[in-house]
Order: structure tokens, then sequence, then C-alpha cells
């Protein structure tokens, strides 16, 4: 059995990683928070024309057929960069859920576009306080009432892909006199969050059923990926800095508390990477062990960032917490993560109700 990734695979994300380290580097996120952008639309173009955002997208509707573990390494990358686009929320949800639900007309419609970056999409399954994933948004003959919220990047977004009352999905276009979109105070200020209010918009059922399940534990997967390659950076940023920087005439890192710090950041580090790597194993190759293995990947994925993040902060003192230094765009996109698609307490919840001789609860 091979527990490494492909050759072909170790590429892909050589040359993720290489064009977001041209694109987006620190000063390019610092403007585009002064500037109040949305997104980083430049990088988002340059993915579309890479092939990045068609990855996992099958090929007769534009993409490249990729597979989980694909896929994750370029979220890895994404991670690491700390990117301001809509990847999660375009790709790996709301492309997805298409893909699993949609009729063929829809995914003909609109997997091409999304592939090639004409598009951007959602995935909207929050109603504020309550269930994680809350299903009171009504859709009837063809027109959807209800709000939800938060939304990332709904501010972008043509379509939605809606969860509605009964587990179903509705997809629904954005830019209509039905939709009204409010922006949200978001501690991450390079994922914004909406209130989408629907008032008898115009909405298309998508017709498979049972889907939410799997589509939230593929995406746990992805966000595990995600944090893993997130806290590598904030790992490298940590040991950086200690090996800069003097005290007592001596260097930072040669302190033995600094080590340890750092040691246990990058052993939690590699503990989420193996389990979001057995999670995108299971989401290709065994869709029954998926559950368990995209709630392990979760939680340690939530686990390895809060760490890295935080320790990253201790590590460079006074100055981390300053706009000018860049340990806080990890620590506002940790802040973020820690709860979409759900919190600890959760997952949690899953990984237990996941183990033979239990019963799993609805979400």
């Amino acid at each position: 059995m091979n527990f490494d990734l492909s050759d072909e695979q170790k590429m892909l994300g050589e040359q993720a990683r290489a064009l977001l380290s041209d694109l987006s580097p620190f000063d390019r996120l610092r403007h585009l928070i002064d500037s109040g952008a949305d997104w980083d639309e430049e990088l988002w173009r340059s993915l579309a024309e890479m092939g990045f955002l068609g990855a996992a997208i099958p090929e007769e509707h534009g993409g490249l057929g990729l597979g989980a573990l694909d896929l994750g390494v370029i979220m890895e990358a994404l991670g690491a960069a700390n990117a301001a686009v809509p990847f999660m929320s375009s790709i790996v949800l709301a492309a997805e859920a298409i893909a699993l639900a949609g009729s063929e007309a829809q995914k003909a419609a609109w997997l091409p576009k999304l592939a090639s970056g004409e598009a951007v999409a959602t995935f909207a399954y929050a109603e504020g306080p309550g269930p994680v994933f809350a299903a009171g948004v009504q859709l009837r003959d063809g027109r959807l009432t209800g709000s939800k919220s938060p939304v990332a990047d709904a501010g972008i977004a043509d379509i939605a892909v809606v969860l509605v009352a009964g587990g179903g999905f509705a997809l629904v276009e954005l830019d209509q006199p039905g939709v009204l979109r409010t922006k949200l105070e978001s501690f991450d200020q390079l994922r914004p969050h909406y209130r989408l209010d629907f008032i008898d918009a115009a909405a298309e059922v998508m017709p498979g059923t049972g889907k939410l399940d799997r589509l939230i534990d593929q995406a746990a997967v992805q966000a595990a990926f995600e944090a893993a390659g997130a806290a590598e950076a904030c790992l490298t940023m940590a040991r950086d800095y200690a090996m800069e920087r003097q005290m007592f005439g001596r260097s930072l890192a040669g302190y033995q508390a600094i080590k340890h710090k750092l040691a246990d950041v990058a052993v939690a580090t590699e503990l989420a990477r193996s389990n979001a790597y057995y999670g995108g194993w299971a989401a290709e190759s065994s869709p029954d062990d998926l559950p368990a293995a995209a709630a392990a990947a979760r939680l340690s994925g939530i686990k390895c960032f809060e760490m890295a993040a935080r320790e990253n902060l201790q590590v460079h003192g006074g100055i981390g917490y300053t706009f000018e230094a860049n340990c806080h765009f990890y620590y506002r996109r940790e802040r973020m993560l820690a709860v979409h698609l759900g919190n600890r307490g959760f997952w949690a919840d899953r990984l237990l109700n996941a183990q033979p001789g239990s019963q799993a609860k609805a979400v």
C-alpha cells in the first residue's frame, strides 16, 4: 500500500504553491483589506486559467475529473497562502452539490461556468443561531422564501445552492429582485459573509435527494487540507522569526520552550495532514469509511490550525498582534474555519455516531 502522494499530485501541489506565492503575497492581502475588496478577482482568473477550478469537476462538464486527494493538495496550497478566493464556497461546496444533486440540465448549465471561473457560486446552509445545517427556507412552486445567514462569499456569487425545508437543495440565481444581500461583520476580512433574504425568489429544485451528508463530509476533508496547509505556514513563519530574533545575546530559537512549542505544532500538523489524506482516500475509494474519516480529519484540522495560529502569535510576541505583521491573517482565518461547517462539538458528535453500532443523527 502506498501512503504517499503520486508524482502527479506532488507536481499539482507545487504548481499551486508557486502560483499563489507569486500572486498572493501578504502585501496583496493587505491591499485587499485596505481597499475593502471581497476577493482577489485577479487570482481567481489565474486559478481558472491553470485549471485548478475545474480540478474535481467531471470532464464532460469542462473540468479535469480529478479526485478528492488532488483537490486536497490544491486546498492545502490555498490554506498556506491564506488566499482571498471563494474556492471552498464555489468549488468544494456548490459545484459538488450540483454534481451530486443537480439535474443534467443544471450540471450542463453551471458546472462548465464554475470550472472556467465565468461564474461563482456559494452554498447557503445556515440560518443564524440554531442547527448548523438548518432547513427552514421554503420552496413552493418554484419560489423561494426565507433567509440564510451567514453565507460565505454571497456578495460575489452569481448563484447559490440553498438547503431548503425537507433537506433538499434549490438552485437560485442571486442577481434578481427577489434576493436581498446584506454584508455582515466578519472577523476574517478576506472571506466575507452575507445574509441572504429570499422574497418570493425564482428558484429551481435540484432533484437529487439524500446528498447532504456526503457533501458536508467531503467538504470537511477539504477544510482539513486547508487547515493543514495554513498550520504549516504558521509553523514556518514562527520558526523563521525565532531563528532571526535575538534575545539576551542569543537566538530565540535556542530556547527550549520555543523548541517545544514548534515541535508540538509540527506533530499536530502532521497528524491533521495524515487524517486529511485518509479522508481523501475514503472519499474516493471507501464511502462507508468516509463519515468517520471526515469527522476525524475535521477535528484534527481544527486543533492543529488553532494551535499553530496561537503559537505563531506567541513566538512573535507583541509585534505579532500588529497589522504590519503577518500573523493575524492566519489567526483570523483559523477563527473562521473553526466554526465553518460546524464546530468541534458538531463534528465530535458525528465522529461518535459514525462508529459501528451507533445511529447517525440527522443534520
